[in-house]
């Protein structure tokens, strides 16, 4: 394997371009990211590492506007992000100002998908280790869209995807759960997706059992120095809808509506037990 690597226009002997691949496994240790489209409403949300205690926060944002009625979220790394939106807004300016016309959803999604798919057959250059949930409403319809696109340059439209760490439980999660909602019901269901998103497999667990008690030595060091902030600011909330365009919601928003979800999950376990038994 060790010759196919070192290149990324060579294939190996089985089809594999190995940096493509390497690409890939830096989103799947990126942070999580999921979108869900409603009716009338389309959400991003991401999980963000506590922020140490003298940073401004809002300085740290993983949801981004690409034009006024386009919003992108994305997991992997963060410098390369950078680029990619730098380019994908001037795009977006560039289309208004040649054809007098905001881009569609699907329009910016292609570009950006080519983007990513160029650097995959460049010499000289390597893939974006990063992976896109693109969503917004074209100019003239009032279908919020969902697109996601990843470091190979495929990209494929939505109802609700997740992408970053734990994307697979994640996934699993909205395929049992989505249903056509609008409004508050579609930002409870991101959420709750994204709580999903802290839940390990036993399998991982046990894999990782040595690294989790060194971070977590260390991490509760940090915490008793005072140098990182700990409690419920580890969600990032946006709402898109075509009146208002991207809202992202404040912390207080956000803890108010994971406080729903608990109470709705603890009433759902307290129905199951059903009521005590007389003696």
């Amino acid at each position: 394997m060790a010759r196919y690597d070192r290149a990324i226009t060579v294939f190996s002997p089985d089809g594999h371009l190995f940096q493509v691949e390497y690409a890939l496994e830096a989103v799947r240790k990126g942070n999580a990211a999921v979108g869900v489209r409603g009716t009338d409403t389309v959400v991003l949300g991401v999980e963000k590492k506590s922020t140490v205690k003298l940073q401004d926060s809002r300085s740290v944002r993983k949801i981004v506007n690409l034009d006024n009625h386009i919003a992108l979220a994305c997991a992997g790394l963060k410098a390369d992000a950078r680029v990619l939106i730098n380019r994908a807004r001037i795009e977006c300016q560039s289309h208004r100002l040649t054809v007098e016309d905001p881009v569609t959803v699907e329009y910016i999604t292609r570009y950006i998908a080519g983007l990513q798919q160029k650097y995959t057959q460049s010499g000289g250059v390597r893939p974006f280790g990063l992976s896109t949930l693109i969503v917004g409403f074209d100019p003239y319809n009032d279908v919020p869209s969902l697109y996601q696109t990843d470091p190979s340059g495929t990209f494929s439209a939505w109802k609700a995807n997740a992408t970053g760490r734990n994307s697979n439980s994640m996934r699993e999660f909205l395929e049992k759960n989505y249903k056509e909602t609008s409004g508050q019901e579609t930002i409870k269901l991101a959420i709750r997706a994204l709580l999903e998103a802290s839940i390990c497999s036993p399998l991982h667990h046990l894999i990782s059992y040595f690294i989790y008690l060194l971070i977590f030595t260390v991490f509760s060091y940090l915490v008793r120095a005072n140098v990182v902030e700990s409690g419920g600011k580890n969600i990032e909330v946006a709402v898109m809808t075509k009146e208002h365009g991207l809202r992202q919601l404040d912390e207080a928003e956000i803890d108010a509506i994971v406080a729903e979800i608990e109470a709705e999950k603890a009433a759902a376990e307290a129905a199951k037990k059903g009521p005590p038994r007389d003696t």
